[in-house]
């Protein structure tokens, strides 16, 4: 197999088992001559480096956690030529493959596309599980309580549940399920239904680890969850998205899927989890809600002590921390007012303000307000915790059945209670932390809600690069693992992803040109418009006049936008007849806007999508669906984004270019992206034009311009005045 020896993996520790290597390749001929295929060259090439990246594995010497990031170009085949790299290997080392994706659509095709086709074109043997979280899971003891009718449950609930009024549901629809179930028909999962479940009536029926009793709950042996999650054990594939991963790994490792130590991972659609690890390990309160919230746990402890779960000494703790906590929130109300007091102007028209600490930066005030916050969430916390105890020991006693009862009602709505506190207690942890000043700052910012009956503050606080959290839950532990996506650099480098994934010194890194022709399949458009985007208002007269001059009344077009004001004004401009062709992502949700679009285009009418950032990626419009690509502008980062605003601070403070070092990596990564919604298959053609001349006339727009794909290049003379 051909290889690139482009990493730092040392030759000397990278030799492959010859047998290993032998049995690769034979698996990968059966499968390119059961399908009679012609190999391609990158999808050997990808084998070759993850196979000889992981090799290392084998070394008896003391080694580094084995990481291979594969940038591998649209059309390398990267799926099954990670699987067939990694599965006979982590076999030979008795280790799970764990490949996580970051959208449904990939760990479908993933599932039952990929992995079918691999086992039915070769004679590699594996089993395969397909993990999904506990909230897409039915929980049996709330459906049964459901059916029941029980009042009293639903009264708790709603008093003092994290999401009061929740509803009761659709009682038809559980009937239909609880049959499903005895009958063998269903095994719980929302996404096995026969047909899709609303968030309204699904979310009555679940529960999340807070509130479930493990073990001790009576619908144990047949719960849905704990079945599903036992067939991980035997799996020695198991197919799953990176929010569970991270999930997994928040809580410590191997409570949800094996341990790190037991796994190669495998993540598809790598670019995507630096940003879903820093939402993973950020923290958010809202003032006001938890006032409230205290409120009705006052009430709550009142009808506990009722029912015999907590003494008199617990009820005078608990209530003086309640009492002091609602305190607390109304002088941070006060506090949040004073100190951002323009944002809170009656004569603003946005309903939703919001304001990012400078660096990270807390006024000395809030700060110890946050301090003396933290101290009381957390003495709060451990006693809601202890209570907890209290209600799940009594679900052991079943010479009591009617306690044991009260318990298992009680149960829930305790556990919602303990994690709304400890979501609470990081928040203000987060908050009264000081950031030592050699490492990168929290973002912490708020959001002024005035949308409600009483105004409220939203309080955020998110790791800026995900380096650290990854590096001591993921690289440092994970036996091995693989980075891929077919766009993984930025301006033809892996710095950004390094920096914002914190991949070590020894990680592998490899680009895999895409077999595409594209200086003979695309032509790549920038118009001369005569303004750019910096002048928003004549870059938007401009392109309402140029859409019709570059577009046919039969196109089949995708307009991608970075700002929802330019893409409503954009519409809001166009002719009658245009709009009858317009598709815009605000009116339809994305399934369904692709289908119409689809329908369009097999009738031979035009269609033009109008879409932000999220049809940019993972959209596929292969062929006739898609041949031209519209972009309004190069895609820098929204400007006010708080995570992004405060990174950039600490950058500049480390004596570099914030723009240069963060902003045009990242739009050059997203035009890159963008672009590639053209060309999905070898047989494709069409035409992508960016309405930005940036892109020609600054040297940064140079840069992005020569990081894209090699397609044809020209410069359009366009009459818009």
């Amino acid at each position: 197999m051909p290889g690139l020896n482009t990493g730092a993996v040392s030759n000397d520790h990278s030799m492959l088992a010859e047998e290993l290597k032998t049995r690769i390749q034979h698996y990968y001929r059966q499968l390119v001559d059961s399908q009679n295929l012609v190999p391609r060259y990158g999808q050997r090439q990808m084998i070759a480096e993850i196979a000889r990246s992981l090799g290392v594995l084998f070394s008896e010497q003391e080694q580094a956690t084995p990481i291979c990031v594969v940038e591998a170009g649209t059309g390398t085949g990267k799926t099954l030529a990670y699987l067939l790299a990694v599965l006979p290997l982590a076999q030979e080392l008795d280790l799970k493959v764990v490949v996580a994706t970051a959208t449904v659509a990939l760990q479908e095709q993933v599932l039952f596309k990929d992995i079918p086709e691999l086992q039915r074109g070769s004679e590699l043997e594996f089993t395969v599980a397909l993990a999904k979280g506990r909230g897409r899971y039915l929980c049996l003891s709330r459906l049964e309580m459901l059916l029941k009718g029980s009042d009293s449950l639903q009264a708790l609930m709603d008093l003092y549940g994290d999401s009061p009024d929740q509803g009761a549901g659709n009682p038809v629809l559980y009937e239909r399920m609880m049959q499903a179930l005895e009958t063998g028909d269903w095994q719980g999962d929302r996404d096995d239904w026969e047909t899709a479940v609303s968030d309204a009536d699904w979310r009555p029926l679940t529960v999340d680890k807070a509130q479930c009793s493990g073990p001790k709950c009576s619908h144990f042996r047949r719960c849905c969850f704990y079945r599903a999650r036992d067939a991980l054990d035997s799996a020695e594939c198991i197919v799953t998205n990176h929010d569970l991963v991270l999930s997994d790994l928040n809580l410590g490792g191997g409570v949800i899927l094996p341990p790190p130590e037991e796994c190669l991972y495998v993540f598809d659609e790598a670019h995507n989890l630096p940003q879903k690890s820093n939402q993973h390990f950020a923290s958010f309160t809202r003032v006001q809600a938890s006032r409230k919230w205290l409120e009705r746990c006052e009430a709550m402890l009142v009808q506990l002590a009722e029912e015999k779960f907590v003494g008199p000494e617990e009820v005078k703790s608990l209530g003086r921390l309640l009492g002091q906590g609602k305190e607390q929130l109304v002088s941070v109300q006060s506090l949040l007012e004073a100190t951002v007091a323009d944002l809170i102007d009656p004569d603003r028209y946005e309903s939703r303000r919001q304001h990012t600490f400078e660096s990270g930066r807390l006024p000395a005030a809030l700060q110890q307000q946050s301090q003396e916050l933290a101290q009381s969430f957390a003495r709060l916390t451990q006693k809601w915790e202890a209570v907890a105890v209290v209600v799940k020991d009594c679900l052991d006693d079943a010479s009591k059945p009617d306690r044991q009862a009260q318990a298992e009602q009680w149960f829930p709505v305790l556990g919602s209670n303990v994690e709304r506190a400890g979501a609470s207690l990081k928040l203000w942890s987060d908050f009264a932390t000081a950031d030592p000043e050699d490492r990168p700052p929290f973002a912490r910012w708020l959001n002024y809600l005035d949308a409600d009956s009483e105004p409220d503050f939203l309080l955020a606080a998110s790791p800026v690069l995900a380096a650290e959290n990854l590096q001591a839950h993921l690289w440092e532990t994970c036996a091995g693992a693989v980075l891929t996506s077919a766009t993984l650099s930025a301006l033809g480098r892996f710095q950004s992803l390094s920096m914002r994934a914190g991949l070590p010194a020894h990680t592998h890194y490899v680009s895999i040109a895409s077999p595409f022709d594209f200086a003979n399949k695309a032509r790549l458009v920038v118009p001369r418009l005569g303004c750019d985007p910096s002048d928003p208002e004549r870059h938007t007269q401009a392109l309402i006049r140029a859409i019709p001059q570059l577009l046919r009344d039969d196109c089949a077009a995708l307009m991608l936008f970075s700002s929802r004001r330019q893409m409503q004004d954009v519409l809001a401009g166009m002719s009658n007849e245009w709009h009858q062709r317009i598709l815009c992502q605000d009116d339809f949700q994305k399934a369904q806007l692709l289908s119409f679009h689809r329908q369009r285009i097999d009738r031979g009418e035009g269609s033009l999508i109008f879409g932000l950032a999220s049809f940019a990626e993972g959209v596929d419009l292969p062929g006739k669906y898609c041949t031209h690509v519209l972009i309004a502008r190069i895609p820098f980062a929204v400007p006010n984004d708080p995570v992004e605003m405060t990174l950039a601070a600490w950058v500049e403070r480390q004596g570099k270019n914030a723009f240069m070092t963060l902003a045009v990596p990242d739009a050059s990564f997203r035009l890159v992206q963008a672009c590639g919604r053209l060309l999905r298959s070898e047989q494709d053609s069409g035409e992508i034009t960016v309405f930005d001349e940036r892109l020609v006339n600054r040297r940064y727009g140079q840069q992005i311009l020569d990081s894209l794909p090699p397609y044809r290049r020209e410069l359009l003379e366009l009459s818009i005045d």
